[in-house]
């Protein structure tokens, strides 16, 4: 979690906020305005200073953690308040405050206000912890022997990572330590193959329907394609179809990449002792492929035993529990990455991804998980199961021990409870509160999308990172507020270039007129703010 005790280096050319100038706070803030509402939320009543510890614990308490790139330069400009020789930094007063959260203030400004996916995170993750522990007690299931490596493993080990489409994030028992991710990398996979390809190219080559087999039969749909891409044979078409333009090394880069992307800038390690013993013992996925090349399946031109190596390279990385739900909130945010704002997959993409992992997931146990679990999840023989939870979290449990159909039995158990007490099911807004289930979701009355007031203060405090976020997430930065006042005009009154540059890249009209008739660009001259007048006539 956050703490002040980490000791970064730290900056020398940090403002010093204790002597910020007075002068400087911008009209509406300060000692009122949106900020001053903020900062009385975290001080004591009547007092004029607020310590920086307490800040750090109200986000601890939100569920933002200390690694959160979001906050970097808010807890630099903390840090940097810290005498190295004092037990306390220096109180921020309003000012001060004001300047420590700008550059992510909104992203503070939900968490204190509880705006963030789950606004009460406290106790949700007091839920969590006890849903974990007990099912902790549950010893049965053995630990996948037919790859030497994995049998290896100690089969007490009990991770939980989650992480919400906020990014608020929680860990418990073993979710430091790493693990291959076998077949719980087949969607990762498929969503490569259609960024590359799209839908019909890739179902081309692969089926959508579940097998009602085993994931390594010998068996293929009535068109000769493998059933779907959740098993094995549509995995290694899924290897075939990822970026075939690129050599060998390339394409092993790409995915590497990708997957460090997707949980937030954790790059996956790579197990080479069970890459090596996966293929001494993959008699069946060599049978499978010739069984594919024999049926013309694969797109002209497929190196067979390149495509095969490569499978098993993607099976044989190596990541976290932790690091394994920011990838499943990426899924359940519709592609974009909670910790940066990135877009890495297109939402049609994860669309098409969690409804086969919903259908075909979990083996031959699918079908018993979408009625009783009802969420997009797939498993993995290394003991891993990735969970999403459409536009509210992704959670991943890790536990090697595992039951006669291939899955985590701790970590099936854990999924059967979490959606008995919260109404996580796919169906359960069929039925309302009739179930008595738990509803942790944020209920405030702003559609997070959409919020008009969050996009013009966030060009306002030039918080570009929180502006990006909001217009991936689907706000749209040419709405205006009852003024007929854009982010464009917040932006440009401010003299925040940065944000001015980006809202014009992004396309919004340059020239919107408030209610006064007054566009960005008078805004812009009327403040002299120079740099920003010479952007938006450019731009017009």
């Amino acid at each position: 979690m956050i703490s002040l005790a980490q000791n970064p280096p730290r900056l020398a050319e940090a403002v010093k906020v204790s002597s910020f100038d007075p002068g400087d706070t911008r009209p509406g803030e300060g000692a009122g305005g949106r900020d001053g509402q903020l900062f009385d939320l975290v001080a004591d009543p009547g007092q004029d200073q607020v310590s920086p510890r307490k800040l750090i614990r109200k986000l601890e308490v939100a569920g933002l953690e200390a690694r959160d790139p979001r906050l970097d330069k808010t807890l630099s400009l903390i840090r940097a308040l810290e005498d190295e020789a004092a037990d306390d930094p220096i109180p921020l007063d309003r000012d001060a405050f004001r300047r420590v959260i700008q550059p992510s203030s909104l992203l503070v400004e939900r968490a204190l206000l509880g705006n963030l996916a789950v606004p009460d995170f406290a106790s949700f993750s007091a839920d969590i912890e006890r849903l974990f522990e007990a099912t902790r007690a549950n010893e049965g299931g053995e630990a996948a022997s037919y790859i030497p490596q994995l049998g290896r493993v100690d089969p007490d080990l009990f991770g939980l990572g989650l992480c919400t489409v906020d990014g608020q994030r929680l860990s418990l028992g073993d979710a430091g330590v790493p693990f291959s991710v076998q077949s719980s990398s087949k969607p990762i996979s498929y969503s490569l193959a259609l960024e590359h390809h799209g839908e019909e190219g890739v179902h081309r080559h692969v089926g959508r329907e579940p097998s009602g087999q085993s994931f390594n039969e010998l068996a293929l749909n009535s068109k000769g394609l493998p059933h779907n891409p959740m098993i094995n044979a549509g995995a290694i078409m899924s290897a075939a179809l990822i970026r075939p333009d690129l050599g060998v090394a390339e394409r092993f880069e790409y995915v590497v990449d990708m997957w460090t992307r997707l949980s937030g800038g954790v790059a996956p390690g790579f197990d080479n002792a069970t890459y090596l013993s996966e293929r001494r013992t993959a008699d069946r996925n060599f049978a499978l492929g010739y069984f594919l090349r024999e049926n013309g399946a694969f797109p002209e031109g497929t190196d067979l035993l390149e495509v095969l190596d490569f499978y098993f390279q993607c099976c044989s990385l190596q990541i976290t529990a932790r690091a394994f739900s920011v990838v499943a909130a990426t899924l359940a945010n519709g592609g974009v990455c909670p910790l940066t704002g990135e877009v890495v997959f297109g939402p049609e993409t994860v669309q098409k991804c969690l409804s086969l992992m919903y259908s075909c997931g979990m083996y031959d146990f699918s079908g018993e998980w979408a009625f009783s679990v009802g969420l997009p999840a797939k498993s993995g023989v290394s003991g891993a199961i990735v969970v999403v939870v459409p536009n509210v979290m992704g959670l991943a449990v890790w536990s090697p021990r595992l039951d006669a159909l291939g899955n985590s039995v701790r970590g099936v158990e854990f999924c059967q409870r979490l959606v008995k007490e919260f109404n996580f099911h796919n169906y359960d807004s069929l039925v309302g509160g009739a179930h008595g289930k738990k509803d942790p979701r944020r209920q405030d009355r702003r559609a997070r999308q959409a919020s008009v007031v969050d996009l013009c203060w966030a060009a306002s405090e030039g918080d570009l990172p929180g502006l990006r976020v909001l217009v991936a997430e689907g706000a749209n930065p040419n709405h205006a507020d009852y003024d007929g006042r854009t982010p464009l005009h917040l932006a440009a009154a401010e003299g925040q270039v940065a944000v001015v540059s980006y809202l014009l890249g992004s396309g919004v009209d340059p020239a919107p007129l408030d209610r006064w008739g007054a566009t960005p660009l008078d805004d812009a001259l009327r403040a002299g703010h120079e740099d920003v007048v010479t952007a938006l006539e450019e731009a017009s």
